[in-house]
């Protein structure tokens, strides 16, 4: 992995561990559905001008139906699910969850794609895995009104962002990124707009929770997803969906510095067992051969 993509992968895991602080912040006054149409809504308007200068909006036209459908996949729905489980999980919590997406990705492309990982990559994961386990350890309570809901939901999301991954390889590689994170959100926003009308609410919602949505549509969805088709399309979606090794890092980072969220040994010691997955999965750190 070269420097640029290096930083822009650790750029991207920071908007994205941000994201769970300002779903955190919209979600109990605007409701899931609604919260997640404006985020898809809001990036969309964003994105839409700047494909427009670059010339590719007839590209977008051409691929219309592939886009909007890996949107509603890679969008809309895990957004939804993720919008409704933090409305129970704290940021960092969730942010943790995420960290399932390399799991996913490694087995969706070896099933769908043919792409066997190399054994450096299979020990990367295996160490990221135990990372995680470590950190959610004694949290997971799967009784009635406990964390299982929101938690399976969390884990769905992230099985959908891994599908949509190798969908996007398989049948979007050609397609400019730009045109790919534009087209998603305008898919995500055709399927939630109906659901959000059905669910909106009736007080309005307060200066913060509306400045927290256009923050998270515009730099941590808009511009995040950008970088990530980018990554997809420079190193693989195996490599680009380790990216999510690193959002719990942030994410409890972030909700510690702004929610007040409390951050153990336990996490710290399992971030830097997440840290050498990640490092031995995109290829940062590679295994020598025995001689």
């Amino acid at each position: 992995m070269s420097v640029r993509n290096l930083s822009e992968f650790i750029l991207l895991a920071a908007l994205w561990g941000g994201s769970f602080i300002f779903m955190r912040l919209s979600g109990p006054e605007l409701g899931v559905f609604p919260g997640m149409a404006l985020r898809t809504a809001l990036a969309a308007l964003a994105l839409l001008p700047l494909l427009a200068l670059r010339g590719l909006l007839a590209q977008l036209h051409r691929h219309a139906g592939k886009v909007l459908l890996i949107g509603m996949i890679n969008s809309a729905i895990p957004f939804a699910l993720y919008g409704y489980a933090t409305l129970h999980l704290s940021a960092g919590f969730s942010a943790i969850l995420n960290a399932t997406v390399p799991f996913w990705g490694a087995l969706v492309t070896w099933l769908w794609l043919g792409e066997r990982p190399r054994i450096s990559q299979l020990l990367g994961l295996v160490i990221g895995f135990a990372g995680v386990v470590m950190l959610v350890w004694g949290r997971i309570d799967l009784r009635v009104g406990g964390d299982g809901w929101p938690i399976l939901a969390c884990l769905l999301a992230t099985l959908l962002y891994a599908v949509s991954a190798s969908a996007m390889r398989k049948y979007l590689s050609e397609v400019p990124p730009l045109v790919s994170a534009t087209g998603s959100q305008i898919g995500a926003t055709l399927l939630l707009a109906p659901l959000a009308l059905l669910q909106w609410p009736s007080a309005t919602p307060s200066l913060t929770a509306m400045a927290s949505v256009v923050v998270l549509a515009v730099v941590c969805t808009a511009f995040a997803y950008v970088l990530y088709f980018r990554l997809m399309a420079h190193v693989g979606p195996v490599r680009a969906t380790t990216v999510t090794f690193l959002i719990p890092v942030f994410g409890m980072l972030w909700g510690a510095l702004f929610l007040a969220e409390r951050i153990t040994v336990q996490m710290v010691l399992a971030t830097g067992v997440i840290l050498l997955g990640t490092a031995l999965t995109t290829g940062v750190l590679k295994l020598r051969p025995a001689h």
